[in-house]
Order: C-alpha cells, then structure tokens, then sequence
C-alpha cells in the first residue's frame, strides 16, 4: 500500500486524474484545488461543470481549513458509522469548478485507510466523483468501469480490484441551523 500511496501522491502532485478505491464505489479523482485537473474530469465523465462534484477530506482537522464546521455537525460526523457527505456554504481554498452554482461543496471525511493515508499525505483535498460517464450506471466494482474511463486516467490504483462496492454515501445539507437528509 506505501508504494500505491507514494506513486498516485506524485500523479496528483503533476495535477493528473486518477481511478482509486474510496470507501464507496471506485471514484474519478484529482487535486480539488486545481482547476485544470478539475476540468480534466469533467470533460472525462462529459458531465457538465454546473453539477458539482464530491471532495474528500482525511480528516476533521483538514475539513476545518476549508470550511466553517458548526458544532451540530461535528456532533453528527462522530457519531457516522456509513461514509457521510456533507455539503457546507462558503468554502475556501478550492477550484472555482468544485464549488455548485449555490456557492456550495458536498465533502465527506474519507473512511478507507488507503484514501486517508493518500490525502493525508498529499496534504489537500482531493475530488471523488463516481468512475462512470455522466447518466451511465455506476460501477459496483473495477470491473465494471467502462473503457473510456480506463483510458482516459491517468493513473490507476492497483488496490481493492476484485472488491465489489453498492453502497453510496450518505449526503446531508446544512440548511442554516438544520441539517436535512438529501441521501439516506
């Protein structure tokens, strides 16, 4: 897993895509804070740059960096056992393309070793959006994964190839002091 972790931190680093295991479905992902890389996944999944994509976070002290975190939702994300999104208001620190038209970001605190290992390393955030062209199913595991994903990466992660994944996470919004369940 260290070699994985120190070659797809040098692709990210060289602003590259790449296809890796998260702790949901296997997901499209790249530096959230660059917005030619950002782009570059758009253009992949030829989804339009207007729906806004998931970022993932290794931990509550990243996500404090780049978002307000009110105190009713660090009680709700001690207490997750799912992986959990969350979308928050006023996000800073971001390429302009990772945030929704609303002025919002969906971000969840990544669950799966290897992810956090990954941020953690590479120090930001990195974009997770599900490894299908936009309106296509999405793969339940690497198998899955249509061709021109494959190859339009610029790297894959060899980890977790054989590992079958259904589950979504769970997206929560902030709305003022409420918090509303987009996702269960």
């Amino acid at each position: 897993m260290l070699l994985e972790i120190s070659t797809t931190n040098t692709y990210l680093k060289e602003e590259k895509v790449i296809l890796y295991p998260t702790d949901t479905v296997w997901g499209l992902g790249c530096d959230a804070s660059c917005f030619n890389a950002v782009s570059k996944i758009y253009q992949l999944k030829n989804r339009e740059e207007s729906k806004s994509l998931i970022v993932l976070v290794s931990s509550i002290h990243m996500l404090k960096k780049y978002v307000t975190v009110p105190k009713k939702v660090l009680e709700v994300l001690k207490q997750v056992k799912k992986p959990t999104t969350i979308i928050y208001k006023n996000p800073k620190g971001f390429a302009k393309n990772t945030i929704a038209d609303d002025g919002t970001i969906a971000i969840r605190i990544v669950q799966d070793p290897f992810c956090r290992k990954l941020i953690k390393r590479f120090g930001k955030p990195i974009v997770s959006t599900s490894a299908n062209i936009s309106g296509n199913e999405t793969p339940k595991s690497f198998k899955e994964i249509s061709k021109p994903i494959l190859e339009g990466v610029d790297y894959i992660v060899n980890l977790h190839k054989n590992k079958m994944n259904t589950k979504s996470s769970t997206i929560l919004k902030i709305d003022g002091k409420n918090i509303q369940v987009l996702r269960a």
